[in-house]
């Protein structure tokens, strides 16, 4: 699937397992006032075709994670920028990894356990070959930690 085969049943299924990754099938067809087992089939290819995973989201303050930060990096020569992204990809710290356009090339997020943490991973990626520069910003406080809206696509 893919979001143009994607009907409003799947984005109304989405919407309640983003509301409580734990809904019943029974709960959700009774919602949706379809069949359990048109929830289950429904259910079963979203997660096949990988359009959802069902985890269990942890919040990271609670958890010890205390030092989160977002990571602009520069690469020079621009032909290792996929070769620099793949690795950066591999650590654990990287809760999100994008090719931008603009002042820089890559956008790491990171979650650390404390700022010792944080700089060991700056100066760790700081070596990976390719990396040129990197500017961090730490998150004080985050505000809104989301998934998308599924209805900002209607």
């Amino acid at each position: 699937m893919n979001p143009h085969t994607l009907d409003a049943l799947d984005f109304n299924i989405l919407s309640c397992l983003q509301q409580d990754g734990r809904m019943s099938f029974t709960v959700i067809a009774d919602k949706l006032q379809v069949s359990i087992a048109t929830v289950r089939t429904r259910v079963n290819k979203l997660i096949e075709d990988g359009t959802i995973s069902i985890i269990g989201r942890v919040n990271p303050d609670k958890v010890g994670f205390n030092a989160y930060a977002h990571i602009a990096v520069y690469v020079r020569p621009a032909t290792l920028k996929e070769k620099v992204a793949n690795k950066i990809s591999k650590y654990k710290e990287v809760s999100f990894l994008a090719l931008t356009s603009g002042d820089y090339d890559l956008e790491v997020d990171v979650m650390c356990r404390d700022n010792d943490h944080l700089v060991q991973f700056v100066n760790t990626i700081s070596k990976i070959e390719g990396v040129y520069q990197t500017k961090t910003t730490i998150y004080f406080k985050v505000y809104k930690y989301a998934q998308p809206d599924l209805d900002l696509l209607k």
